[in-house]
């Protein structure tokens, strides 16, 4: 294919491989019903993880919107979108199975957009009876992560836990019974003023 000098610098030059950006039409009520359908039966979403997802497929207008709306609700009533039992099952999950703490839990539901209440009442039914201490140590033998031998393994280990959502507060009693040396648990201070932060 030949280009012009003009071509070259007009910028609306289509080059001959890749994908062309094709604006996509956009959807009405019952379409977006049916991809939001599909979107849920690959995984399950929260509502305002459907609620963005269909935004961008609808008119960018109220008409758009409000088809939006309709579809959500109509996903509510035929019982396929539910945030309660998002909630529910996403912390069961993460606790059963990747052993999470509460605080990753917690912090995970609600960038999925999960309301307050419904995350605080998810996490308080799922670890309210849970020894964090306990849950920790299965994170850590789930990860095969073995005692420190030194300082930094053992910085390792911290930002491990604390990544998984552990409390401070866990995270000395575990270091305390590997009997690690009082300066390996100094940093620990700025961690716990870092988490109440959050």
């Amino acid at each position: 294919m030949q280009y012009t000098q003009a071509d070259r610098f007009s910028g609306t030059i289509v080059m001959p491989f890749g994908r062309n950006a094709k604006t996509k039409k956009p959807l009405d009520e019952a379409a977006l019903y049916n991809y939001a359908v599909k979107a849920l039966g690959r995984r399950m979403r929260t509502e305002a993880e459907l609620h963005r997802l269909m935004a961008a497929r609808a008119e960018p207008d109220a008409n758009g919107a409000t088809a939006v709306r309709r579809a959500i609700a109509r996903l509510q009533e035929h019982g396929y979108l539910n945030d309660r039992s998002f909630a529910e099952t996403y912390a069961r999950l993460r606790q059963e199975n990747e052993k999470l703490g509460a605080r990753r839990v917690r912090q995970d539901l609600r960038q999925k957009g999960v309301r307050a209440d419904l995350v605080e009442e998810a996490v308080e039914a799922r670890y309210g009876a849970t020894s964090e201490e306990a849950l920790a140590r299965e994170h850590l033998e789930r990860k095969r992560i073995k005692k420190p031998e030194n300082e930094k393994e053992a910085a390792r280990i911290v930002r491990r836990l604390v990544a998984a959502g552990f409390s401070v507060a866990t995270l000395y009693k575990i270091l305390r019974n590997w009997d690690l040396p009082e300066e390996s648990l100094a940093g620990l201070e700025t961690l716990e003023t870092d988490s109440h932060d959050e």
